[in-house]
């Protein structure tokens, strides 16, 4: 076995600089050297484990090996940035001038990041020098890009935990499946047969989002496939619905008013679906990502409580 002790740092950055653009060239550029030296660095790192980090394609795809690589530099860039940051930290200087900004990628879903996530996020920059780089993406696929090495945490409906990480369950969403009083009495007058539900138009976030599949399979027991308008906006998604483009599935907590006025309704009464939410981050006990996990869990259970 490999003797995997004492990994090059500079390596394991250019690694990761190289898998996250994309491009050997690009990273050369990024790290001021040239094409050649990223290439002989990447090569001698997987001379140095023994594996493939990377396929060389366009743009480069790391392998597995290199996945685990690649979370083991964003790591350790992370906490070499939180040590620096203690060391140069004076508290009688306001500004902190000197310490360094640590930046912590993450993966979310589109309902949280609309409603409750950002004020997780609020709670912790106010305690630590950090940025935050937000992928949207659907909860369904959100561990992906942890396995990937791209983001340090996400929010996901998966429980399982991916290599390296930890899990923690922070609740459920609970979606209807609405539409205008209009809409329901134009498409779906005898209520909602199979037949009329794979007649009648739908709104879906994108082609990743399933959940108004997932609801028809769920009340029909059949793969059906309406007409169907793609709106990747949370506030457009729901905005669409009230103006009876289709009918869509939202939280219940956010339809509730809507629901008692009786300017939306129930397209099957009584039918919802549950969406468990998890938290998964990497197992890094930094400062950051105990504040962050502890900010996140706190918010999200309190909004999903309401």
């Amino acid at each position: 076995m490999k003797d995997l002790t004492q990994l090059d740092p500079v390596a394991l950055r250019t690694l990761a600089t190289a898998v996250r653009v994309g491009t050997f060239e690009a990273a050369a550029r990024e790290l001021h050297v040239t094409p050649s030296a990223v290439s002989q660095r990447i090569k001698a790192l997987e001379t140095r484990v023994g594996r493939v980090l990377v396929h060389r394609t366009k743009p480069l795809e790391a392998t597995d090996a290199g996945h685990v690589l690649v979370r083991l530099a964003a790591q350790t860039e992370m906490l070499e940035r939180e040590a620096y940051a203690e060391l140069v930290d004076d508290p009688d200087d306001d500004t902190d001038a000197g310490a360094p900004w640590t930046s912590v990628p993450l993966a979310v879903n589109s309902d949280a990041m609309f409603d409750w996530f950002v004020e997780a996020l609020v709670s912790v920059r106010q305690r630590h020098r950090v940025t935050f780089d937000v992928l949207r993406e659907d909860q369904s696929r959100t561990t992906e890009r942890l396995r990937r090495g791209e983001v340090m945490a996400a929010i996901t409906s998966d429980p399982r935990p991916v290599p390296g990480c930890k899990v923690e369950r922070i609740g459920a969403m609970r979606y209807l499946a609405v539409a205008t009083p209009a809409y329901v009495a134009e498409h779906l007058p005898d209520g909602p047969t199979p037949a009329a539900l794979g007649r009648a138009p739908m709104v879906a976030f994108d082609r990743d989002d399933t959940l108004q599949h997932d609801f028809l399979r769920k009340v029909t027991r059949r793969h059906l496939a309406p007409p169907t308008t793609l709106i990747p906006s949370v506030h457009q998604f729901d905005h669409a619905v009230h103006r009876g483009l289709g009918w869509g599935m939202l939280m219940d907590s956010e339809t509730r008013e809507d629901l008692d006025a009786g300017r939306l309704v129930e397209i099957v009464p009584g039918r919802h679906v549950d969406v468990p939410l998890y938290w998964q981050r990497w197992r890094l006990e930094s400062p950051v990502m105990v504040d962050l996990t502890a900010a996140v869990i706190e918010h999200a259970r309190s909004w999903l409580e309401r």
